[in-house]
């Protein structure tokens, strides 16, 4: 039986291992959490949210398909497969800090043997060249073996949202690319195995495993795929603050342009956030710092929750000095409950700048979690001057001013809202006019 060790057992690199383990393989989970090795362990979910993730971790763990430990090294000495999915933390401009990635390619050099011809494979998203031009002569220089002879090197990106990894993992193809033909021989072979993969008609090279020809043009397409919606969503946005101007509906113009196989334009808002999206733009710039489009994009999104801001204090007479402001939502999008990079930072910032008592709800968190990042916590029903939109929780979608008491302006970063609850009360939506021309 093959034996897999996945290093790294977050909200993705757990999902994986359980993935493989379910198609067969011997899967050693490594992660330098105690605790989370302790839950695995006892077939329990370490974090919530993960679709079948539960019951699958329950059957796998069950089976003895999956186990879990904190030594990496021992566990990569046991196996011909390592897949690594530690993660690569960012500042606020998401300049990548490697130490966490360099920690457990160090771990994993001191398991490589020679005998066992490893292929150790990254997933975690990295600038263009990472592979090749660091994990490379880490790996080598620290286990003395040489990359293409003692073991192999591959890039393939992981490409799927939590909350639904293994839909995903089925949905779209499986990128790769190698340092040598072996290698990428070898990872070809290992994700036929540990993934199954939905008929896609529409896809002319078929679903299934593709080799892009190197980990470089790997490492491009995740960034590639990721930056592009940074864009659209920027292009969406600059319409949307252009359409609000000129007394246009912008949701009818984005409608109206993508009723042909040419148009594919995002939709505006308030933020965007998450791990990936306001990421890897970056990650691509680290690389490519002449990207003048890229970087336009990443600026602009970043300044959304300011310019949301800016429409709430217009509508309230422009002065919010000492009134209660709610920010709906703390996560970073709708039903997930995850602030990486969420809207909300900006937005309470802004806020507060302009003088507001700021309260923030999140039907996601308790009000003892909000706390702890330095908010004050909104209960439904207590009295509120305005409400901004940040997150499209679908609870939201049904409240009303009667949730509200006091509340003179609403403004709404995701569209969210029923307009029709909100009678009598100034209410505006991010890239929308108020008063349509011909309305």
């Amino acid at each position: 039986m093959l034996t897999a060790t996945v290093v790294g057992l977050g909200k993705i690199g757990l999902p994986l291992a359980v993935q493989f383990a379910r198609s067969g393989i011997r899967v050693l989970g490594a992660d330098v959490n105690p605790g989370v090795v302790d839950l695995v362990n006892a077939g329990s979910e370490p974090f919530p949210g993960e679709a079948q993730l539960a019951d699958y971790l329950d059957q796998v763990v069950a089976s003895g398909h999956l186990t879990a430990t904190t030594d990496t090294a021992a566990a990569v000495a046991q196996s011909q497969v390592v897949v690594v999915v530690v993660p690569l933390f960012v500042d606020e401009e998401a300049r990548p800090d490697f130490a966490w990635m360099d920690a457990a390619t160090d771990a994993i050099a001191d398991g490589l043997r020679a005998d066992n011809d490893t292929l150790v494979i990254y997933e975690t998203t990295l600038p263009v060249g990472t592979t090749r031009t660091r994990w490379k002569p880490r790996l080598e220089q620290r286990s003395g073996l040489v990359e293409g002879e003692g073991f192999h090197l591959v890039f393939s990106p992981e490409r799927v949202l939590t909350g639904r990894v293994f839909a995903d993992l089925r949905k779209y193809p499986k990128l790769l690319g190698g340092l040598g033909p072996t290698g990428t021989s070898k990872a070809i072979a290992f994700y036929e195995e540990a993934l199954q993969f939905d008929e896609r008609p529409d896809l002319a090279r078929g679903n299934g495993v593709w080799d892009l020809g190197s980990a470089e043009a790997a490492e491009m397409a995740k960034l590639a795929e990721t930056t592009y919606r940074d864009v659209n969503i920027g292009l969406a946005n600059q319409f949307g603050i252009f359409a609000a101007r000129h007394g246009i509906d912008v949701y009818q113009v984005i409608e109206a342009s993508n009723s042909q196989p040419y148009s594919h334009i995002h939709q505006p808002g308030i933020a965007v956030g998450g791990h990936c999206i306001p990421v890897y733009p970056r990650l691509y710039l680290w690389n490519d710092p002449d990207a003048t489009i890229v970087r336009a994009a990443r600026d602009h999104n970043a300044g959304m929750p300011a310019y949301t801001v800016g429409l709430a204090v217009g509508a309230a007479g422009g002065d919010v000095t000492g009134q209660r402001v709610v920010v709906l939502g703390a996560s970073y999008r709708g039903a997930v409950k995850e602030t990486a990079f969420s809207g909300v930072f900006g937005t309470v910032a802004a806020l507060r700048e302009a003088g507001a008592e700021v309260l923030v709800h999140d039907p996601m968190y308790t009000a003892a979690e909000l706390e702890k990042f330095g908010w004050t916590a909104y209960a439904l029903g207590d009295p509120a001057d305005v409400v901004i939109v940040q997150a499209d929780h679908p609870e939201y979608a049904a409240l009303g001013a009667e949730d509200f008491p006091g509340v003179r302006v609403v403004v709404d970063g995701r569209r969210t809202l029923d307009r029709t609850r909100f009678e009598g009360i100034s209410f505006h939506v991010v890239g929308q006019a108020d008063a349509p021309i011909g309305a």
